[in-house]
């Protein structure tokens, strides 16, 4: 089976034992995703920003690969906090109003400081 591996700078570069995404078998699996600024790398205060921006990172990742959001089959939220899933939730449905992917959520510790929520996805290439 063929495999690429996809980078683009326009999303931020993850550390070099994992890569942004890798497309095969007809789908592209992107890595968990964090809100950074891939100009600047500063992360938003809210929850709402910083799911914003994962998003925007995770469909530049996407674009590199040749999909986008709108074929999300499935995705992983990871939240520092459970009591963001409300702020979080409400950002992603402005992303996804119709016919959302699947999604599962898990709440773990975030070693950068500041993040708050990080996000993965499998799409359709």
């Amino acid at each position: 089976m063929a495999r690429d591996i996809i980078r683009t700078s326009d999303a931020p570069a993850p550390p070099p034992t994992y890569s942004q995404a890798v497309r095969a078998a007809g789908l592209v699996f992107v890595s968990g995703t964090g809100p950074q600024d891939p100009a600047t790398g500063k992360i938003g205060e809210t929850i709402q920003e910083q799911t914003r921006q994962c998003l925007e990172n995770v469909s530049a990742i996407l674009k590199a690969a040749g999909s986008s959001l709108d074929r999300v089959v499935s995705a992983t939220v990871i939240l520092l906090e459970e009591a963001d899933f409300a702020g979080m939730n409400e950002e992603w449905m402005r992303w996804f109003p119709e016919n959302p992917p699947a999604r599962q959520g898990a709440k773990l510790p975030v070693r950068v400081p500041g993040m708050r929520v990080s996000i993965a996805a499998i799409a359709e290439a």
